[in-house]
């Protein structure tokens, strides 16, 4: 079809799509003109859900049930007509017949259309084709559509519109209802396993003074009582470090974070973060329970700790893999950073392997983007990445036999990090310098360094006992569990540009 023909065919399509609301307009206008307005009903009385009648047909074959759903689909037979109603739980095929509901309730419902939300009382039985299904006894109007469901038309296939409107997405595209669920399940997982732990869910605060805690760039804000500038939240950490200052040994938080940052399938500007704190055990401890948690959390939602995402089977039931950031770019790259003793050299080897660096950074940096660069897609099975170097790791202890590096890891899986953790630095004097570098970073261009939190070091005067700590994104742990390639896939409402239209 050309250009000119298919831009004919959209606009008859549109045409079409505009009548159709015109109808159910005039359709409404009659039904309150006759004293039936559809959305005056606050209340009916549902007694079970489409996945209720299935599951339990041989208790409810021949009870009566009165269930309400939005109309997905009809078979219209003249006397008697097959419709489908989607509910929360899924959907079920209702018969609606003359002789059952009357001439006139009969001649309502045959007024009615695809998307309009109805009330059926009835009794269950099974069709001739085996099809559980509920026999009409009466029906209501519950609620009006006044635009046609998408399928009925194009189609809800353009991507940008699903994440606009999801509660269309929602409404024709039941696998994407079915993520929502699991994530839901998911975030409940964690909540019972860490509670089961003895750790004590907190709150802290989303609007903060300084922007801490992590490498990003912060959405900035305004007070206007205290005329101040405050940022958004870009880490639950330096908050909940302050609780085990005061004494909780193990506390945790879900919440969302907001990061000035690019846009891309792993990335939207607010997302849920998962972090927990213990005193007095250190990044290994954090690798056995976030181990622990992982597979839990695999079996209570999926029933299993194999699963598959895209076409690689993921296999949270075998031992996680622990590997050092030397020893991975060593075994990939080829390269031995253990044998680097200066800048130099470091970007030497950089020039020599074509990977772009700044003037900013040193040894570890550099390290770093080798990682980046030959290590981070390979890692497909879980595996801790550990051993950071100071230079990327300004919150974390150092390694007392290695101390230009750190005792941090990050879990990978599918070649995308899903976790970051530490042995908390508790040293005050050795966190006011890495704060210093990080200020001086941030003269020197780095946006996402880290600023000196003043009131944070002067509670690490107090003293904080020795404390491992854990970061997981809750979003891209939805994505491996429901097997989807985008964040916007696993947020409700992804954060989306304006449309110029």
């Amino acid at each position: 079809m050309d250009l000119e023909n298919q831009e004919n065919t959209l606009e008859l399509s549109e045409e079409a799509l505009n009548e159709q609301k015109t109808i159910r307009r005039e359709k409404l206008n009659l039904l309150k003109d006759r004293g039936m307005d559809p959305y005056v009903k606050t209340v009916f009385p549902v007694t079970h859900y489409s996945s209720d009648i299935v599951g339990q047909f041989e208790s409810l074959e021949n009870e009566t049930v009165t269930i309400a759903g939005r109309i997905m689909s009809w078979r219209d037979m003249g006397k008697a007509n097959f419709i489908h109603i989607a509910d929360a739980k899924g959907s079920i095929q209702v018969y609606v017949r003359i002789n059952d509901v009357g001439e006139d309730s009969f001649r309502e419902f045959k007024t009615w259309d695809l998307g309009d939300i109805i009330g059926i009382t009835g009794f269950v039985f099974k069709t001739r084709r085996g099809e559980i299904s509920v026999h009409a006894t009466s029906t209501e109007l519950l609620s009006k559509s006044l635009t046609p469901l998408p399928d009925k038309w194009h189609g809800l296939k353009d991507t940008d519109l699903r994440y606009r409107q999801r509660y269309v997405d929602l409404i024709v595209n039941r696998d994407v209802k079915d993520t929502f669920v699991k994530r839901s399940k998911i975030i409940r997982s964690i909540r019972n396993f860490m509670d089961n732990q003895g750790y004590l869910e907190v709150e802290t605060p989303v609007l903060h003074n300084i922007a801490g805690g992590a490498a990003a760039r912060p959405f900035v804000t305004h007070h206007n009582t205290l005329d101040m500038d405050m940022y958004l939240r870009i880490a639950l950490e330096l908050h909940l470090k302050r609780l085990i200052v005061g004494g909780f040994d193990r506390v945790y938080e879900i919440g969302r974070v907001f990061r000035n940052e690019g846009m891309d399938i792993r990335h939207n500007p607010e997302f849920t973060l998962f972090e927990f704190y213990q005193a007095y055990t250190d990044y290994y401890g954090m690798m056995d329970l976030t181990e622990k948690m992982f597979r839990q959390v695999a079996l209570d939602v999926l029933g299993t700790t194999k699963f598959m995402y895209g076409d690689v089977e993921i296999d949270f039931g075998q031992p996680f893999a622990r590997l050092t950031m030397l020893d991975a770019v060593k075994q990939y790259a080829e390269v031995d950073f253990s044998e680097v003793k200066t800048v130099e050299q470091a970007r030497v080897l950089a020039d020599n392997h074509h990977i772009e660096y700044e003037s900013r950074h040193g040894i570890g940096g550099i390290l770093n983007l080798f990682f980046e660069a030959y290590v981070e897609d390979k890692l497909i099975q879980p595996t801790f990445l550990m051993d950071h170097p100071v230079e990327i790791s300004p919150l974390a202890k150092r390694k007392p036999d290695q101390p230009e590096y750190t005792q941090r890891f990050e879990l990978f899986i599918v070649g995308r990090e899903h976790g970051n953790a530490f042995s908390e630095l508790n040293d005050p004097i050795d966190q006011r310098e890495r704060f210093n570098h990080q200020a001086l970073m941030k003269t020197q261009g780095d946006e996402e360094a880290c600023d000196i939190d003043e009131d944070f070091l002067n509670a690490l005067e107090y003293g904080m006992p020795p404390t491992g700590g854990m970061g997981i994104g809750i979003d891209r742990l939805v994505m491996l569990l429901t097997d989807n390639g985008s964040i916007r896939d696993v947020l409700l409402f992804p954060t989306m540009k304006n449309r110029k239209d």
